[in-house]
């Protein structure tokens, strides 16, 4: 996928997909994975647990919560990609259509194992 079609899928008015999107527009590395395709609702159950866990670790989380709604609210094939910041502290996650048409949620967390580049 490149980068601008990327780019206008991330142009929503959420927290998380924002964030994204400035990060993108930075240069941030990105990847859509070609593994195929999950049901969204099966992964939605993964991502809470994931999720569960960044928050015992104290993980700063962008957009979590609405990522979950939106995998279980809409079961259907999705691909996941990720974003890495170029500073390398921000990681986003991001899921679409089968078809790589539709954004259907993102969400990022701050990695805590990273120090900004001074």
């Amino acid at each position: 996928m490149e980068r601008h079609e990327l780019m206008r899928l991330l142009a929503g008015d959420d927290a998380a997909s924002t964030a994204a999107l400035a990060a993108l527009a930075d240069g941030a590395e990105y990847d859509v994975w070609d593994a195929g395709t999950r049901l969204s609702d099966g992964h939605a159950g993964t991502f809470a647990i994931r999720h569960r866990c960044m928050q015992r670790m104290g993980a700063e989380t962008l957009g979590w919560e609405r990522a979950e709604e939106l995998l279980r609210e809409r079961p259907q094939p999705i691909r996941i990609g990720q974003i890495t910041a170029s500073d390398r502290l921000w990681v986003y996650t991001f899921f679409l259509t089968a078809d790589g048409r539709e954004l259907v949620a993102c969400a990022g967390v701050r990695r805590a194992d990273r120090i900004p580049d001074q």
